[in-house]
């Protein structure tokens, strides 16, 4: 077992990589009384084409299926997962990105219970297809309630717009017509391809014992057998600029209108974990400069009336996208989007990225981190969602300090082109 030190924050990490591949993580945490575990998988939405363990060619399973299976592991033969924890004096939950499925669990007691039962419900599938097709109506609720959500209809429009050809377009709990498609043994082929122990993590935050609690960990694993380790084959399709819709607009049940701009990242992000970790920061430092709540940027399209409290950007960097959006509600969308568009396009030249400024993101932005460090739920969701190598989350804070305002713009420069752009909006529907 490793045991990795951070003196700055005074936190120590212990991690181990099993015979099986299960890569664990555990952090002590003295001063809490709660223990909160997380069970991720490197499977999400965006992964529907693939070569199933054990066999040569590419297959294409129906959307949504990484989030149908996140569902149905809960449901065994004799009782429900969720009431066993419930007896165990914990709360569970799941959810599905675009690229991981996480099972987690938080408790004051029967910690050590709580952990077997997580694990092993995981690794324990069950389908029927008498079970799934009950599922489906569920299910088909829940996409449902989506679609009738502007806001969401506002991000897979954008989405839809820069990601054309890539399943990120994609809801994450596909479409009414892709869920009926399902089947157990699509279950079962999805499951055992991406549910294998060497494509998973297991990250545990809170007060324990680390010494013990890898050992009771070590044994679960050693009591179960698994398939021989292969390396996934997954498939996406190659995009271009020349790929990305520049504008499109839908009408909904709506007061006022919903504006979108998106910038597609169109060259591929550092492959060193460390610089991979800095080029993230160093955009989400860009961004604020531009756009946050002090810059002039923003004060000038407040202070217009252009835009309101539901104005808001965020960077997404995963495996094979990263992204950056801004949204509002507003009385004039397209005059919002050329905005927007006409900020990004002349951040060069902004005043806003100087020295001083700079420097003061970097302290709020630590500050804002560190303070997130209380949270344990934080703590194992950066972990398990975020790999950066040897660079962990606990590096972040020497990493912001390490941004220097040539690489801000470095960064600027090749970020931000005209060519990756995009808007879409939402416009009232006149006939509602």
């Amino acid at each position: 077992m490793k045991k990795q030190h951070y003196p700055s924050i005074n936190e120590t990490l212990y991690t181990e990589v099993l015979p099986n591949g299960l890569e664990v993580m555990l952090l002590p945490k003295s001063d809490f009384h709660k223990t909160y575990g997380l069970f991720t998988t490197n499977y999400g939405s965006i992964d529907n084409e693939f070569v199933p363990i054990g066999e040569e060619d590419f297959i294409r399973v129906p959307d949504g299926i990484a989030h149908f299976l996140e569902h149905k592991l809960f449901e065994k033969e004799t009782e429900d997962v969720f009431q066993r924890f419930g007896k165990q004096g914990a709360s569970s939950n799941a959810f599905t990105s675009f690229t991981r499925t996480s099972y987690l669990f938080s408790s004051t007691d029967y910690v050590y219970k709580n952990i077997e039962t997580l694990i092993d419900f995981v690794q324990d599938p069950y389908f029927t297809e008498e079970s799934v097709n009950k599922e489906k109506g569920i299910i088909a609720q829940e996409i449902q309630m989506y679609q009738d959500d502007p806001n969401w209809r506002l991000y897979f429009g954008i989405l839809n717009n820069m990601y054309p050809n890539h399943p990120l377009h994609i809801d994450i709990a596909g479409t009414v017509k892709s869920i009926e498609e399902i089947t157990a043994e699509d279950l079962y082929t999805c499951y055992h391809t991406f549910y294998h122990p060497s494509n998973m993590n297991l990250f545990v935050v809170g007060k324990m014992d680390p010494e013990e609690l890898m050992a009771f960990i070590r044994n679960n694993q050693a009591e179960k057998d698994f398939v021989k380790t292969e390396a996934i084959k997954r498939h996406f399709p190659i995009e271009t600029a020349k790929d990305i819709i520049k504008e499109d607009s839908i009408q909904l049940s709506i007061n006022r209108p919903k504006a979108i701009v998106g910038l597609k990242g169109l060259d591929t992000v550092p492959e060193d974990g460390y610089e991979r970790l800095k080029y993230q920061t160093s955009i989400q430092l860009l961004l604020q400069l531009l756009f946050g709540m002090t810059s002039t940027n923003y004060l000038t399209m407040y202070n217009s009336g252009l835009i309101d409290d539901s104005f808001s950007f965020e960077f997404s960097l995963d495996r094979s996208f990263h992204f950056a959006d801004f949204s509002s509600d507003t009385n004039e969308p397209e005059r919002f989007a050329n905005q927007i568009i006409n900020d990004l396009l002349k951040a060069g030249s902004s005043p806003e990225l100087n020295q001083k400024n700079l420097a003061l993101a970097k302290k709020k932005m630590i500050g804002k981190h560190l303070q997130s460090l209380d949270s344990l739920e934080y703590i194992a969701n950066q972990f398990s969602s975020s790999k950066f190598g040897n660079t962990t989350l606990f590096d972040l804070s020497d990493v912001i300090n390490s941004i220097e305002l040539d690489y801000l713009k470095y960064v600027q420069e090749t970020f931000i082109r005209p060519e990756a752009l995009s808007r879409f909006f939402i416009y009232p529907d006149e006939n509602q």
